[in-house]
């Protein structure tokens, strides 16, 4: 089994507990909306924090600023984000990048519900042709035994986690 195949399966009850704290989400409704964004701000802009400058991650887009620009669109203050240590390790730093990044999959799809007049520029700031194959594969070649994998799962099973404690506070 491939280090992402390792990460997907380690981490699936963590994704799961994730979507379910986001759940009862109306992206139609615009209250709703903001505070969605609200607990995405609270969560993503620490792990985009944590990861600058991390020599051994591919370029990664930063969304922090979609998120501020969205929430200033909707009339909201843009929240402090939430502490969240820098990476221990080169597996850390993939483990907190692999759910960012993943979590631009998910991105798209929700950026189809939301309301037509609300701003959509972070659901809708997608992978570009190639960019998460890209990325996995780059994870996998990084990958040097099992305790690196264990420190990548141990730290996207943190950030998975930090999502779940924003949705808590924001929602």
């Amino acid at each position: 089994m491939s280090a992402v195949q390792k990460v997907r399966a380690a981490t699936a009850a963590d994704h799961d507990a994730v979507d379910a704290a986001f759940g009862e989400v109306d992206l139609g409704d615009r209250a709703s909306y903001g505070r969605f964004l609200t607990a995405h701000a609270l969560a993503l802009p620490a792990v985009e924090q944590a990861l600058a400058g991390v020599a051994a991650l591919p370029a990664l887009r930063p969304r922090a600023p979609l998120i501020a620009g969205d929430l200033r669109g909707l009339g909201l203050d843009v929240p402090s984000p939430l502490a969240f240590p820098a990476p221990a390790s080169d597996a850390a730093a993939f483990g907190m990048a692999y759910v960012i990044e993943g979590s631009r999959l998910g991105g798209g799809m929700l950026a189809k519900r939301v309301g037509r007049d609300l701003p959509t520029a972070y659901l809708s700031a997608t992978h570009l042709a190639g960019e998460w194959r890209g990325f996995l594969s780059a994870l996998d070649q990084a990958a040097e035994g099992e305790d690196w994998i264990a420190g990548m799962i141990a730290a996207a099973r943190a950030t998975f986690d930090l999502y779940r404690q924003a949705a808590v506070i924001a929602l």
